[in-house]
């Protein structure tokens, strides 16, 4: 991807994804799925949210926060991911990230990788995207309107929760 193709011509903000967007994510999906029990086409954190027993609801929680554990240690700086923050400062826009990811393993990637970014919301936080509310919650802080910012991010949840704020976003 050419760095150039970031358009931030009339961006007041930008909000990054995380894991393939800044950082690289070896979190094996398919696998996690089989570990809660959740069929292969569905969501993970919709389908965990709907269990009904506490117990099941519990243990399928800590076993994608170990499995995002393990990934948090080895994340790297993607080589487009740094550029991108680089580009962002250089034009100095204030800057978020919004992740699915937890804040455990969101704080231990930001600190292995150094990441110039202070404004994190996780699914702690807020409704997971495609939900568009940790989106708007970072605009609304940085009193803009939606349309001012950009959202940029890997995947069609980053996609759809831009849509849904009302936002423009960037796929990488």
């Amino acid at each position: 991807m050419n760095i150039k193709k970031l358009n931030l011509s009339g961006i007041k903000g930008v909000i990054f994804d995380l894991d393939g967007t800044l950082v690289e994510s070896s979190l094996n999906f398919t696998q996690i799925r089989i570990d809660v029990g959740c069929p292969q086409h569905e969501d993970i954190l919709t389908f965990v949210d709907a269990l009904s027993c506490a117990t099941t609801k519990a243990n399928a929680h800590r076993t994608i926060l170990q499995h995002e554990l393990d990934d948090a240690q080895n994340a790297q700086w993607l080589p487009i991911g740094k550029a991108m923050v680089e580009k962002v400062q250089a034009y100095n826009l204030p800057m978020a990230i919004v992740t699915r990811n937890c804040r455990q393993a969101t704080a231990i990637k930001l600190a292995n990788n150094n990441i110039p970014i202070d404004y994190v919301l996780t699914r702690e936080d807020a409704p997971a995207k495609p939900d568009p509310t940790a989106l708007l919650m970072v605009a609304n802080t940085w009193q803009l309107q939606p349309e001012d910012c950009l959202y940029v991010g890997d995947f069609i949840y980053d996609q759809q929760a831009a849509e849904n704020a009302g936002m423009k976003w960037f796929l990488v």
